[in-house]
């Protein structure tokens, strides 16, 4: 049997850095943004440390978490892997404007 591991389901927004070091959220070109889901894979490196964490998808996109919640290690499949846990974290005003949109999820 595969070694079972804590399977984490995250919901994240996707962040760019600024010039000066902090991070926004990335939108589109009406000033609209989508959350989505990922989660924690077999190789994902790093820790999960707390909500506005930032973590690098498998494409290299940086994604700040948003909500977390468990889920049965059985029903991992349903969530897309992420890469790597950053340490860095957005400021608590881009993470409040981010949890608006969880409602529509």
């Amino acid at each position: 049997m595969a070694q079972q591991y804590k399977v984490l389901r995250f919901v994240g927004v996707p962040v760019a850095q600024t010039e000066n070091g902090l991070y926004k959220i990335k939108t589109d070109q009406t000033g609209q943004f989508k959350l989505h889901e990922w989660r924690i894979g077999k190789h994902t490196k790093g820790h999960y440390q707390g909500l506005g964490q930032i973590f690098i998808t498998e494409n290299h996109m940086r994604i700040a978490i948003v909500a977390a919640t468990d889920v049965p290690f059985k029903k991992r499949h349903q969530y897309q892997p992420m890469a790597r846990f950053l340490p860095a974290t957005v400021s608590a005003e881009v993470l409040a404007r981010a949890q608006t949109k969880l409602e529509e999820l």
